[in-house]
């Protein structure tokens, strides 16, 4: 049993909102209340001074790429203000590479860079290694020749449904690949095993912890799976992990009887994924109205909301609730259509009302503003989204950006609100989102001084919220995770006694992290 006293804890019960000392008997939270009365109740406990310390709930990313984000850590980053230093960081890592070896990186951005790259300006520094290197958005990818050739794509290889092989005017073969079609190089590329993506998940668990995360809910596929099983077993994973199912493995998971909560407390099976439009970066998210200067682009719609309903209706019949990508106005739309029937279909069927969600709400048609909370629809977003894409998004939506990333807006309509980063899109680091979603700023300090839409900010507590109780609920796991309270999980932060980031200026959270970290009970990032 341990106590933690002489510290000023945030509890977010709004019976006992704050207090000085905590008991924790295993894994799960005892008592919480000042020091002198715990003290005195508990004298055999084991006992640590935080010297007055602020103590909050742990943070969990509602929105991560686990796999992809610890992979990530192992490429080049490409997320650089021109061409040229990526192409030198490229060139640097060629040095380094054995002949055919791949080179792999992430991050860059052709709307900061002013044009789209090309295959060739790779090929100059890279004529003996196939180059791969995904946008930061994770729906493009720019190739060389080797890696072209590799995945054979020629003048006459079609387009894959719901993708695009960018040509140039004579018919070939830009570099360029756009959502699905990423798949005909990326698939070209060894995959790790799954002991290898274990390894380099465990390690970026460590960096995690040190950013306040104790949970994420991840997005990516069976692989991931497989290596967080093994470190479930292997008694490594030290982080509440809510995995949600591809909508390919739908088929699978019905015939086997799967439902959302499947699991323990630290992997359970959350919902299924499904893809109905692209992104804001390769202008493929999916629009009512063209992108500006582009009359004939509105993205790319993967469905329309019957066929989602027909996924939605199967997925409820074993208890698995949807989680659905929608960026663009019109595919948010056509979710909240598919959303309608299937409420009504639960109903009519006698069946739970599933925690459904739709992932990023990036921008959407003022008449759908209200209809996520009205049918109890959660809002996964992601804060630094807003300020990250904020040029972007004036430049190719005008004015229909006074709803994109709006938080405020569906806080208001009654909607919850799960608060996440979409990592390695963005940094997986909490107080950065915080940041965003309190400031609606850059970390240098732009636009100044209101923010860009200043009318969708949050508070600090909502935003807070948002990273632990929006999570909790989402997960099935409100009862026992996201407040310091009895029988709760005992999963939580220590911050600096001067890092109050409900007293601090704003601005400090972008060099906030956790000096210590509890997971179930057992410091897992001890002070330094």
């Amino acid at each position: 049993m341990k106590l933690l006293y002489n510290a000023y804890i945030h509890t977010q019960h709004p019976s006992n909102p704050v207090g000085s000392a905590i008991v924790i008997d295993c894994e799960r939270i005892l008592a919480v209340g000042e020091s002198n009365t715990l003290l005195s109740q508990y004298p055999d406990a084991e006992k640590q001074d935080m010297k007055g310390r602020v103590i909050l709930p742990g943070l969990t990313d509602a929105h991560l790429h686990l796999k992809n984000y610890a992979l990530s850590l192992q490429k080049i980053d490409c997320e650089t203000d021109t061409k040229e230093e990526c192409l030198r960081r490229v060139e640097e890592r060629v040095r380094q590479a054995k002949p055919n070896e791949w080179i792999l990186g992430h991050g860059w951005n052709q709307n900061v860079w002013g044009a789209w790259p090309t295959a060739a300006e790779l090929d100059a520094i890279a004529p003996n290694n196939p180059v791969y290197l995904t946008a930061k958005s994770l729906h493009a990818a720019w190739a060389n020749i080797a890696a072209l050739k590799l995945a054979k794509i020629t003048s006459r290889t079609p387009h894959p449904q719901n993708g695009q092989i960018q040509r140039d005017d004579k018919g070939n073969a830009t570099g360029i690949l756009l959502e699905t079609a990423m798949e005909l190089v990326g698939d070209m590329i060894p995959e790790p095993t799954i002991a290898e993506i274990a390894d380099a998940m465990e390690k970026a668990q460590s960096i995690l912890w040190r950013m306040g995360l104790t949970g994420v809910h991840d997005f990516d596929r069976r692989d991931s799976f497989m290596a967080l099983q093994q470190l479930h077993a292997q008694g490594k994973l030290k982080l509440r992990v809510l995995k949600n199912i591809p909508v390919e493995l739908l088929d699978q998971a019905y015939e086997l009887g799967l439902r959302a909560g499947f699991g323990d407390d630290w992997l359970r099976i959350g919902s299924i994924k499904v893809f109905m439009d692209g992104a804001l970066g390769p202008h493929t998210a999916a629009m009512f109205q063209p992108y500006i200067g582009e009359d004939d682009n509105r993205g790319i719609l993967n469905m329309d909301g019957e066929e989602l309903f027909e996924h939605g209706r199967k997925a409820a019949q074993v208890g698995l609730g949807l989680t659905v990508h929608a960026i663009g106005d019109r595919a948010n739309h056509e979710v909240l259509n598919a959303y309608e029937q299937l409420r009504k279909y639960e109903r009519e069927n006698h069946l739970p009302a599933l925690r459904h969600r739709i992932e990023h709400v990036q921008v959407i048609h003022p008449d759908d503003a209200a209809r996520l909370g009205k049918m109890n629809v959660i809002a996964s977003m992601q804060p630094i989204h807003a300020t990250s894409d904020m040029l972007m998004a004036d430049a190719f939506w005008g004015e229909r950006s006074r709803l994109a990333y709006a938080l405020r807006t569906q806080l208001e309509y009654g909607a919850r609100l799960a608060l996440g980063s979409d990592a390695p899109v963005e940094s997986p680091n909490p107080f950065l989102g915080l940041y965003a979603a309190v400031t609606r700023r850059r970390a240098d300090g732009s636009p100044s001084p209101e923010g860009w839409y200043p009318e969708q900010k949050l508070t600090m507590a909502e935003a807070w919220e948002g990273f632990t109780l929006g999570p909790a609920y989402a997960a099935y796991m409100e009862n026992r995770l996201g407040r310091l309270a009895p029988n709760f999980l005992a999963d939580l932060i220590v911050l600096d006694a001067s890092q109050d980031p409900f007293t601090c200026a704003p601005e400090d959270l972008l060099t906030m992290q956790s000096s210590a970290t509890m997971v179930g009970g057992e410091w897992v990032h001890l002070f330094t």
